[in-house]
């Protein structure tokens, strides 16, 4: 019989440490390390999957470590970890339009709205977005404002300054 377990670690990165857990190989949740957010949405998703244990093993994440360290040392655009993404359809779908926007660029929540088929659900794209569970794997920072503003970001809109500059990206 197959174990179903949820793995977890804190990952320390250039911004703030990261809590990342993984679930049959698969990146589950990689968000800023807040303990009691991060507490229930492990609960939450120990419900949807049906999980036996909740293990601590940061050994689970060497090629995310490897990944981050040469996504902020600038040698790395595009992240090659699996994802499990759980969430509504909707969610879902704003998250995989999140996916195709490249490394270096922005577009609006308007915009992104627009690429799912729907212009005016620029709010309901945002909170969405609010929801990602992997931030800077899923680039939801790479999503500005219409008026070229910055718009607004889960974990501190400095996160969302640091990335984009980062990123080269300085025409907010």
């Amino acid at each position: 019989m197959k174990n179903y377990n949820i793995y977890t670690t804190i990952i320390k990165t250039p911004i703030v440490d990261m809590f990342a857990a993984s679930f049959e190989n698969e990146l589950l949740l990689f968000v800023p390390f807040e303990k009691e957010f991060c507490q229930k949405k492990i609960e939450s998703f120990n419900k949807i999957l049906n999980v036996e244990e909740i293990i601590e093993d940061e050994s689970k994440f060497d090629k995310l470590k490897i990944e981050l360290d040469e996504y902020f040392s600038k040698k790395r655009e595009i992240f090659t970890i699996p994802l499990k993404l759980v969430g509504t359809p909707f969610q879902i779908k704003c998250w995989k339009v999140l996916q195709n926007i490249p490394y270096g660029e922005t577009i609006s929540y308007k915009e992104q709205a627009s690429n799912i088929g729907n212009a005016k659900a620029y709010r309901a794209v945002a909170n969405a977005n609010g929801k990602n569970n992997f931030s800077i794997i899923i680039p939801c920072h790479r999503v500005i404002a219409n008026n070229k503003t910055i718009g607004g970001y889960t974990g501190g809109i400095w996160i969302k300054e640091f990335l984009l500059n980062l990123e080269g990206i300085y025409n907010i």
